[in-house]
């Protein structure tokens, strides 16, 4: 009795461990995505397509190093060698360029906000996907949380006259993107290095055509403008490397509650630092987002847990 005992008890604290481990990683990933709006304010005077170019370039390195650290390779090498996998990932890639291109855009013209709020919708934009396509059912709880984002939109809506369509895309894009990307027969580290090994063929081609033209910003500019270029490449790899680890480690529950936070800092630091916009319709919406997010969160924790985004 007392060798299982002490063998209960060594298990249980490798799990508190790893669980400590899991947390850091992805409060590490959340951060840095709280964080991001004010490293590509940076990069603002930069072409949208030129910065996301220089994310996916420089992405490279880090993530094959990653990959030779955990000697993963070989999961590469298969990869490479099965069309299936790779129309998936270029389809995965694609997806998120999309997703990255929209983000840096909206930051450089003062729309962060909206951005801000893409991603509080994104999570129940998956369960409203999951039911319409999955045939998953809702419970009443996210029903409730599908709806009060849906009247939240229609006042944003209103109040804009139009869709607010950087928030539906990002929001649209990133949930497709997660949704295939479970379907990706490779690890999340795996996986991104084989999405910005595809995508760094067309975006090495970009920076070299807009270098012959003379117009580009890391050969023909400043060194600050090469040194911040480059840096794109952390600043993408980085968090979605800590994600990827936070994420096996970490239970369902606790990723569902993190998953608020970047959003949550980029919502603050558009209000308070880069002081846009937020007016008497906005600030509704956003309260209609926020109770929508918690009834989700609630429904989790009632023994029904909703499908995970990206």
């Amino acid at each position: 009795m007392a060798v299982e005992s002490e063998t209960a008890s060594s298990a249980r604290a490798d799990a508190d461990k790893a669980a400590t481990r899991g947390f850091l990683f992805a409060f590490s990933a959340y951060t840095l995505w709280g964080v991001l709006p004010l490293f590509l304010k940076l990069v603002e005077h930069i072409p949208t397509v030129e910065v996301v170019a220089h994310r996916i370039i420089w992405s490279v390195p880090i993530a094959g190093l990653v990959l030779l650290a955990m000697g993963r390779t070989a999961d590469i090498k298969a990869a490479l060698r099965s069309p299936r996998t790779l129309a998936l990932a270029a389809l995965t890639a694609s997806l998120i360029t999309l997703n990255w291109g929209i983000y840096v855009w909206a930051i450089a013209v003062d729309r962060t906000v909206e951005t801000a709020l893409g991603y509080y919708i994104n999570p129940l934009m998956t369960v409203a996907m999951g039911a319409v396509f999955l045939g998953e059912k809702l419970t009443r709880l996210q029903m409730a949380a599908v709806a009060l984002a849906v009247v939240a939109v229609a006042i944003l809506t209103f109040e804009a006259g139009g869709l607010p369509w950087i928030s539906l895309a990002l929001a649209t894009s990133f949930a497709i993107y997660g949704y295939l990307r479970k379907t990706l027969p490779i690890g999340p580290s795996q996986g991104f290095f084989l999405e910005v090994i595809i995508l760094s063929v067309p975006s090495l081609a970009y920076v070299a055509w807009l270098a012959a033209r003379g117009e580009g910003h890391f050969v023909f500019s400043q060194p600050e403008n090469m040194l911040l270029l480059v840096l794109c490449g952390p600043a993408t790899a980085v968090p979605l490397m800590l994600y990827g680890f936070g994420a096996k480690l970490l239970r369902f529950s606790t990723i569902g509650i993190m998953q608020y936070m970047a959003p949550t800092m980029v919502f603050l630091i558009a209000v308070f630092v880069f002081r846009e916009p937020f007016g008497v319709w906005k600030m509704i919406a956003f309260a209609l987002i926020w109770t929508a997010l918690a009834l989700y969160t609630w429904s989790m924790f009632a023994g029904r847990p909703a499908r995970a985004g990206g």
